[in-house]
């Protein structure tokens, strides 16, 4: 069974969150971290700018490993390890891509409830780092 590298990116933005709308299955509808498959030719600081341009059409900058996940199980089409980031983003609304159905951006506190793969551990994980009215501290 081959073994596939993904990246996940938690991008903070003035307005919020942003999640996508995933436009295809698995969990087509359901909310998800802009994130997707690492390319042979790219680190996973690379892919992790790469998909939140191409799922969001925001430039992230300052990128920090949040985590590695590699639970089996968590993504039904094969086994996969994701390093999970989280980015800064200013300047623009955030912008669906291609292959999602929308974006929307999302109070880190009032997340939605069906979230794709283990985006909500992702999420929690993210959220128990620091109080959330000092962002600077996280």
């Amino acid at each position: 069974m081959k073994t596939f590298v993904t990246v996940d990116v938690i991008i903070e933005t003035d307005g919020g969150i942003p999640l996508i709308r995933r436009g295809s299955p698995p969990f087509k509808g359901s909310w998800a971290i802009p994130g997707g498959f690492v390319e042979d030719d790219e680190t996973v600081e690379e892919a992790a700018a790469r998909e939140a341009r191409e799922e969001t059409g925001l430039e992230v900058r300052s990128l920090r490993i949040l985590g590695v996940y590699s639970k089996p199980g968590r993504d039904p089409r094969g086994r996969s390890i994701t390093v999970a980031f989280i980015a800064k983003a200013s300047g623009r609304e955030p912008v669906a891509g291609s292959d999602a159905a929308g974006v929307s951006l999302f109070d880190p506190c009032q997340l939605p409830d069906d979230l794709a793969f283990d985006h909500g551990e992702i999420l929690g994980d993210y959220l128990s780092l620091a109080p959330l009215d000092n962002p600077e501290e996280r």
